[in-house]
């Protein structure tokens, strides 16, 4: 199963913080899958670029949206195990434009995923998805990075 952490927007420089932390992540999750991230100009790049990566199992698209459903930790990881135990080739876990995503990028969604009520800059966003993926990984692993709440 390949993840693909993208985003719409600039490209965050050499120099930024946040991205040299989302990729520390990515780099801890190729461990168990291999991630990559990338950036797109625009909303229809990325659509065109999912229609290129079809393969034996469609792509399941994973937008962030603030009116996306809430999960927990565990609950992510369950989502994401189950998809791999089905044979899912392909995830991309998107943050999308400044002004939100269309109503028809929404429809085409496997999953709508919001971090929270919270409004997060794009680049904290990504951070948090791609530390929230290693986490997944850990929790299916049984790896003790997760401990869980009481």
């Amino acid at each position: 199963m390949q993840i693909t952490l993208a985003h719409i927007g600039a490209r965050a420089g050499s120099k930024d913080g946040l991205e040299a932390l989302t990729q520390a992540y990515l780099k801890r999750c190729s461990s168990y899958a291999p991630c990559e991230s990338h950036g797109f100009r625009s909303e229809s790049d990325l659509w065109e670029w999912v229609a290129r990566r079809q393969g034996r199992t469609p792509v399941l698209a994973v937008l962030l949206d603030s009116r996306g459903k809430q999960m927990s930790s565990e609950a992510f990881a369950a989502w994401l195990g189950k998809h791999r135990d089905e044979g899912a080739q392909q995830i991309v876990l998107a943050v999308g434009p400044a002004d939100g995503w269309s109503p028809e990028a929404r429809k085409r969604a496997a999953l709508l995923l919001s971090l929270g009520p919270m409004t997060l800059a794009h680049g904290l966003a990504r951070v948090v998805l791609a530390e929230q993926l290693y986490r997944a990984f850990t929790i299916l692993a049984g790896h003790p990075y997760h401990t869980g709440h009481a």
